[in-house]
């Protein structure tokens, strides 16, 4: 059964397009027959993302009162991050009070991040209306992560899973079986995109790194990659790096040092006398550009999650990647690109040096990985799927 006037959606966002979640959310609202939804998106931050939903004729808001708290592998750091949204939770009532009424006057609320749990908690005590809610990361295992899973599995009436990895970490971690769906990100073929203006036309090959600085990607690992690149004489490899490069001050060694005189992971480089290997770009609102320019991405990331947006991204605009896992429905070893199940520097450098004297054998590899994204990640179809979900539990 369809409804009669077109179902209504609130989706609430933190990111403001500084991040793959952002960025998901809009491509699967952009690809919905628009007679049949209606969705309003509120942002916790402004950001790129707002001028995209207004193209796409989407209603936008930006609320920075939003709250969002998920659990970090330091349950130190977790406590202080929850002790100061508690602390701050009063002064948000009005902020709650307008979002009470527009979920109310929704047939659904989606909470497009695990890290609005607490505010779905909130919700599901004041409001009738059902709650979605998007699982996007794998926590760590410890007892913040274990009571946020527990309370996602007991607040939201579905949840929606970016892949098969993040359904299993939540059960295992809650202890309980909820209802829920896995549906991979939209990654679209680029139909054409000029190459970022600052990426040079040089003939050097093209490593793109296309991600904000954190050590669960791996970013620092960039630097050991870079060292290796270095003494094996390789000039003709150039490290794209597009994303925002500040660094914790806690971050360990040297680059703690150059974080707390303010420094980031672009100054942490210069001091090592690598800059020669590196293009910073800082953020970059429109990464198929970057992509355009891309001979291959990497990922090193320390989660072994081969499969966030930059990688599908990546695969959907005929880039290969070369990253670190064991699960390969993306990435393929020596199919869709390099797929290692360990970091070693020096292997994955290697691995990269092959890629760039057979620049043939790369290109191969990435349409191989442009066809497999364009069937698993295909807008109007995973699109689809998500609009069934909130259909079926708002008819509920």
């Amino acid at each position: 059964m369809a409804f009669a006037d077109p179902l209504k959606v609130l989706c609430l966002d933190i990111e403001g397009g500084y991040g793959g979640s952002s960025r998901s959310l809009w491509e699967s609202l952009r690809h919905m027959d628009r007679s049949r939804i209606a969705p309003e998106v509120w942002c916790r931050r402004a950001g790129p993302i707002q001028p995209l939903h207004a193209e796409a004729g989407i209603p936008s808001v930006v609320a920075p009162e939003m709250p969002s708290f998920s659990s970090l592998k330091r349950p130190s750091r977790s406590a202080y991050l929850l002790a100061r949204l508690l602390l701050r939770w009063p002064g948000g009532k009005a902020f709650r009070a307008r979002l009470l009424a527009a979920a109310e006057a929704a047939d659904v609320v989606h909470l497009n991040h695990e890290a609005l749990f607490i505010l779905a908690r909130w919700l599901k005590r004041h409001c009738r209306t059902p709650l979605t809610m998007h699982i996007r990361t794998n926590l760590h295992d410890t007892a913040f992560s274990r009571w946020q899973d527990r309370s996602i599995a007991r607040t939201a009436d579905h949840l929606i899973y970016i892949t098969e990895n993040e359904r299993e970490t939540l059960e295992r971690l809650s202890g309980e079986r909820p209802a829920g769906t896995i549906i991979y990100n939209i990654a679209v073929p680029p139909t054409s995109a000029t190459i970022h203006p600052a990426i040079p036309k040089d003939g050097r090959f093209k490593l793109v790194s296309l991600s904000n600085f954190a050590f669960e990607r791996g970013t620092d690992r960039l630097a050991d990659i870079a060292r290796v690149l270095d003494r094996m004489g390789r000039k003709d490899i150039l490290i794209v790096a597009a994303g925002r490069m500040e660094m914790p001050r806690s971050s360990p060694g040297g680059m703690g040092r150059v974080a707390r005189n303010g420094g980031d992971f672009a100054a942490y480089i210069e001091g090592e006398g690598l800059s020669r290997h590196f293009l910073f770009l800082g953020h970059v609102n429109a990464p198929e550009q970057v992509l355009a320019g891309a001979d291959a991405l990497i990922k090193p990331t320390r989660d072994a999650n081969p499969w966030g947006r930059d990688i599908i991204e990546a695969l959907a605009a005929g880039v290969p990647v070369v990253t670190l896992g064991r699960y390969n429905r993306f990435v393929e070893d020596r199919v869709t690109g390099v797929l290692q199940q360990d970091f070693d520097a020096e292997r994955m450098a290697e691995a990269i040096c092959g890629f760039a004297d057979d620049r043939a054998r790369a290109k191969a590899l990435g349409e191989a990985g442009r066809s497999r994204v364009t069937d698993l990640c295909d807008g109007r179809a995973r699109a689809a799927d998500l609009f069934a979900v909130w259909e079926s539990v708002a008819r509920r």
